[in-house]
């Protein structure tokens, strides 16, 4: 999901570069949602990890 969020943020660089405002805007918001969709995940994976190693 990380590999996603690095996509869509390249894209949205590309494209604010060559002047597609609407592309780069919308790209930037899905890497950004995806980016906190991964650390929630992470986060959740860690007190899993946490909560199964102190049982």
């Amino acid at each position: 999901m990380l590999y996603w969020t690095v996509v869509f943020l390249v894209v949205a660089i590309i494209a604010g570069a060559l002047g597609f405002g609407g592309i780069a805007g919308a790209s930037a918001g899905i890497a950004q949602i995806l980016f906190f969709v991964f650390l929630a995940f992470l986060a959740i994976s860690l007190i899993a990890g946490l909560v199964r190693r102190a049982s």
